[in-house]
């Protein structure tokens, strides 16, 4: 009778979660009893036993309760009522009220916008296409998704979005208002990929929306999918259990193929359209000045704010999945509420988005964070958040880096020096530092005094080329700083040695001519080459130009971007890489070239960055004596009237340094009084002495810091490092305790040709030896007996050749120092000996 009773009870115990109302806390005893006997015990049943025939049907239906727990306060859990009829709800039901209220107010402001584009006169356009065709359309009626499927139904389908005249991105079913020139960008263009996970945000949010009855806040793409921050009601978190519901919903929405429709609003209607949502408010209210608009986007009951551009219709999104939640602050602010974020990613087709799983999982494995702790590289320390600690084997990796690097700065003749680590706040805010930057800097106060630990090296290096009068015979200066630098970032993005605090940069800046300036660019297009080519690294380059809001004079920022895009065109018809335009996206001081570098998985990181900069050197009154000048100072031959010049003015006409020297003698000191700073930037500039011109500054790094190019680097390499960067190289292990006395002697000898060594004489057998080792990711693992000591050899097995892992390669122990020294030395990927094996046969 008992299990008779138990089996009718199991086929119709609720065990979904949906059943249960939300503010039931999962740590009530009755959910701890349902989770730990009950519903194990009815899964077990139902696995065992076909369903019963169904009850009778009374005339009333209340509640059904099946096991009741006494508590102080009735609360609720998966074993206590019976699911409603039908399927268990997805979404809340009645919909959130805020719905019709939006939607009331965009129907109507939609219904006046259609009935002024319907009044709009009609007229012949020409749409000119990237092959040179033109075609022909009318105003305010033709639009690109014409247009596309024109030329092609294959070609509609796969673009996502348009840019009109060469800027604007457009959507695909928004009227072209006049002639233009029209791009088709599809999902593998960084704009069209950028506007598809833009609109699967947009979806996102409507799921969520229609889940809890939200209040959305921002909801962007980013580097891998995108993410919406919201805040639920009663502040509640967002588990996993969430994800499947929410991708349910999302599904459904995109099988609806719900239009994605673009309406211009003024600030007041925004404003009384979101009143629901304070987020909004404070976004509307900070971001859109009085008398204004901005646009916001329909698809399905979701109406947001948003510049757009936009898919056409949800139905363009093929593929979608929730990745994961995490908890932020409403503006990156931790004063601010504390939210909910979740994130997706999607795809035109269910095979990238496999892929891209399979990219996530593989990227898993190689995460620097995990392979740092593993292989002890550093750790961190929540007594010093964003400051790594790096043990002796990530310093290996760490000096190894460095050395290179300097040995390239003495190829290049770069001259290293070494500033300050915290500066008065007279210099920040000379600068342009403090007013725009302060918050990202960690500043204190000394005998009533601001300071500030240096973020960049830029300002320190203004005074050190100010310090004293400079020639043109010095240009170009190109300065090198290894010093460490301090950024406050908040703590909830700090991430590994991606993210940090505390950090060494790769930073030089170049002061030159502006007639040099092309000459420099190609020479630092060199330095990438040979840095990233030595890791296996390609790249392309960005040039970005004058934005709107810029210092200077126009007609020089068009010869800086001239040289540079002939710097850019020269290296391409050298080497074949590509650069791309980048218009208006430059820095406010100057243009630059972004690098960004394409790892073993495909992932792009931007490492390195070459900035012109007019500013600065302006800022700082940065000078140096012109050619033209010196040539005035000296005089014509068999002139009565020229004075006698000193035996070291003499010596300065023909000997730069003897100039310096005479320079350093006879130049005021450039200091800034802190008592007579300004606010306003421009107060701190004057006029250029008379037979002087301004450096050009060139800032420049390309590791960017070492702290987050060792990040990729590890997950460049998964942990299996090149011979030369290796903290674990050699790693000898016994047959025998015979032995012992030889592989110490080993150690020795490889030791002393600076190599890192390990020995293992253990008690574990000679195969956990080699295995343990080969987890560790040694480069060679030399297995040494009684053989090999009467020979004076080394077996050696290397991990780059699976062929050597069984049975090693027996070479004599100074010929594997020598092919062991040109593999370290020449800084090889591979760790091929056989490569320097015919010299030595030769």
């Amino acid at each position: 009778m008992l299990i008779s009773g138990l089996v009718q009870c199991a086929w119709r115990l609720p065990l979904h979660s949906a059943h249960v109302p939300k503010k039931v806390p999962k740590s009530s005893p009755c959910c701890m009893l349902c989770r730990t006997f009950i519903r194990p015990l009815v899964t077990h049943l139902r696995s065992r036993s076909p369903p019963p025939p169904p009850l009778p049907t009374p005339k009333s239906t209340p509640p059904r309760f099946i096991l009741t727990i006494a508590q102080p306060k009735p609360r609720y859990c998966y074993a206590t009522m019976a699911p409603k009829e039908g399927a268990p709800s997805l979404e809340m039901s009645p919909p959130p009220e805020f719905f019709a209220s939006r939607n009331k107010i965009f129907d109507k402001r939609k219904a006046e916008y259609d009935e002024w584009v319907a009044k709009q006169p009609r007229e012949p356009i020409q749409v000119q296409m990237p092959n040179g065709s033109s075609k022909d359309g009318t105003s305010w009626e033709t639009t690109p998704a014409a247009i596309a499927r024109e030329i092609s139904k294959s070609l509609f389908e796969r673009t996502v979005i348009a840019r009109v005249d060469g800027e604007e991105l457009w959507d695909l079913e928004r009227p072209l208002e006049k002639s233009c020139k029209l791009e088709l960008l599809d999902f593998e263009h960084p704009e069209g990929k950028k506007v598809f996970w833009h609109s699967s945000a947009h979806i996102l949010g409507e799921a969520a929306e229609r889940r809890f009855g939200c209040s959305l806040c921002i909801g962007p793409p980013v580097e891998d999918g995108f993410y919406y921050e919201m805040a639920l009601p009663d502040q509640a978190p967002v588990t996993i259990a969430d994800h499947k519901p929410i991708k349910q919903i999302a599904e459904k929405a995109i099988k609806e193929k719900q239009p994605f429709e673009r309406l211009t609003l003024t600030k007041e209607d925004l404003l009384e359209m979101f009143a629901y949502n304070k987020y909004k408010q404070h976004i509307i209210k900070d971001k859109i000045p009085d008398g204004t608009s901005t646009t916001v986007y329909r698809c399905g009951p979701l109406i947001d704010l948003c510049r757009g551009p936009h898919v056409p219709h949800t139905g363009r999104i093929k593929a979608f999945e929730v990745m994961k939640n995490s908890a932020s602050y409403f503006l990156g602010d931790a004063k601010n509420d504390s939210l909910q974020r979740i994130y997706g990613v999607s795809f035109p087709d269910k095979k990238a988005l496999d892929e891209h799983k399979h990219m996530l999982e593989e990227a898993a494995k190689r995460d620097h964070r995990k392979i740092g702790q593993e292989q002890e590289l550093f750790f961190f320390h929540q007594m010093s958040p964003g400051s790594a600690f790096f043990l002796p084997h990530g310093m290996i990796i760490y000096n190894a880096l460095h050395s290179f690097i300097r040995e390239e700065y003495w190829k290049r003749q770069y001259q290293e020096v070494n500033s300050p680590n915290m500066y008065n706040s007279a210099l920040w805010k000379q600068s342009g530092h403090w007013q725009h930057y302060k918050d990202d800097m960690f500043t204190f106060e000394v005998e009533k005094e601001q300071w500030a630990l240096k973020p960049m090296n830029c300002p320190g290096h203004c005074l050190l080329f100010g310090h004293r009068e400079r020639s043109y015979r010095e240009l170009p200066m190109r300065i090198a700083d290894f010093g460490v630098l301090h950024r406050n970032e908040a703590s909830g993005a700090l991430s590994g040695l991606t993210r940090v605090r505390r950090f060494m940069q790769d930073d030089t800046h170049i002061f030159c001519m502006e007639s040099q300036v092309e000459q420099e660019i190609k020479g630092l297009f060199d330095f990438l080459q040979a840095v990233y080519g030595l890791f296996g690294f390609t790249f392309r380059m960005k040039l970005s130009t004058m934005p709107e809001n810029h210092l200077g004079d126009p007609a020089t920022w068009k010869r800086a971007e001239d040289q540079l895009s002939k710097a850019l065109e020269d290296f391409k018809a050298e080497t074949g890489t590509k650069w791309e335009l980048n218009p208006g996206d430059g820095a406010f001081y100057g243009p630059k070239i972004d690098i960004t570098i394409s790892d073993a998985l495909r992932r792009e990181h931007q490492c390195a960055t070459i900035q012109l900069d007019f500013q600065l050197p302006q800022q700082f009154n940065l000078e140096y004596r012109t050619e033209e000048q010196a040539q005035q100072k000296q005089p014509a031959q068999g002139s009565e009237s020229a004075p006698s010049k000193a035996p070291e003015e003499k010596a300065a006409d023909s000997d730069p340094k003897a100039e310096e020297k005479l320079a350093i003698r006879s130049a005021p000191p450039h200091e800034p009084d802190s008592s007579a700073v300004k606010k306003d930037e421009g107060q701190y500039r004057r006029e250029l002495t008379p037979g002087c011109a301004r450096p050009v500054m060139i800032h420049r790094a390309i590791y960017g810091s070492f702290e987050r190019f060792i990040a990729i680097l590890t997950e460049h390499f998964g942990g299996k490092w090149p011979f030369w960067l290796s903290p674990r190289q050699i790693m000898i292990v016994p047959v025998m305790q015979g032995v012992n006395d030889y592989v110490l002697e080993l150690q020795a000898k490889f030791r002393q040709e600076r190599m890192h060594v390990d020995v293992d004489v253990s008690g574990n057998t000679m195969q956990k030896k080699i295995r343990t080792a080969q987890l560790q990711q040694y480069n060679f693992i030399f297995v040494v007996g009684a053989q090999e000591k009467e020979k004076g050899s080394v077996n050696i097995r290397n991990r780059d050749i699976p062929e050597t892992q069984k049975m090693g390669e027996l070479i004599p122990v100074d010929e594997a120092i020598r092919r062991m020294c040109r593999l370290r030395d020449e800084r090889k990927l591979d760790s091929n000996l056989s490569a320097f094996a015919s010299e030595a046969s030769a």
